[in-house]
């Protein structure tokens, strides 16, 4: 039996174990389980590999995108390049990092950009973000980081004002806010300034419409959740697991 699995701390938001189990059910897959390792600590990661030496391969969802950089032995160009990782494969006992989110973001957002949508917020600094900006620097999209706090290369949720707004017609939420079972919370953007040429993305995907999707939803602006992105990252970790 291979095993492959998921791990984070909490897991109640994700459906990977689902999607895994129903892609094993739907394709005639038999030799082959995913399960959740929800650890409160990375450290924990060292018990669960010598515990199922059976571990084919792993995700890595929130927080440990960054924290489990030091468990690798090898590391892709994209790991190298983003500063994060959300997949592993195990082989001869050799942990290799994969970025899958690099291309399940960049494959589910291009269908939606128009030419205005040329600079970026980027709602949080965690893993998941480095990932987005990587493809935003690809495409060619200017993007500032929106933080609790102010530096030279971010802002601060206070300090968005209606100029700022109007600049940044694409913004993408990266953090956890809204994430069920959380599902009333969300950034605290100037939701009235949104306006019809904005465009939302959150990398949520449960639930299917976020807290800040529908606040854009009702100012007019585009949105998009992250089920495709999801969908796109668990379909490359599977092709990588099995290359």
């Amino acid at each position: 039996m291979k095993r492959y699995g998921l791990i984070g701390f909490p897991l109640t938001h994700s459906l990977s174990g689902q999607y895994f189990t129903n892609k094993f059910i739907e394709e005639g897959i038999e030799d082959c389980i995913y399960e959740r390792f929800s650890i409160p600590s990375i450290a924990d990661l060292h018990e669960i590999l010598q515990s199922h030496p059976d571990l084919c391969g792993f995700n890595i969802t929130i927080p440990y995108k960054k924290e489990v950089l030091t468990f690798l032995t090898e590391r892709s160009k994209a790991v190298e390049e983003v500063g994060a990782c959300n997949c592993v494969k195990i082989e001869d006992g050799k942990l290799i990092g994969y970025n899958t989110d690099v291309i399940g973001f960049e494959n589910s957002l291009v269908p939606f950009l128009k030419p205005s949508h040329n600079q970026a917020l980027v709602l949080g600094t965690g893993g998941a973000a480095l990932a987005i900006v990587y493809v935003l620097q690809k495409l060619g999209i200017d993007f500032t980081y929106v933080s609790r706090t102010a530096s030279s290369d971010q802002f601060a949720y206070d300090h968005l004002d209606a100029s700022i707004m109007a600049a940044h017609t694409l913004i993408i939420n990266t953090t956890p806010l809204g994430m069920f079972p959380n599902i009333e919370d969300c950034p605290a953007i100037p939701y009235e300034l949104l306006t019809p040429a904005h465009h939302l993305f959150d990398l949520t995907y449960n639930p299917a419409e976020s807290t800040f999707l529908a606040k854009g939803k009702a100012m007019g602006a585009t949105i998009q959740n992250g089920q495709q992105m999801f969908v796109e990252q668990a379909e490359q970790s599977w092709r990588i697991w099995n290359s």
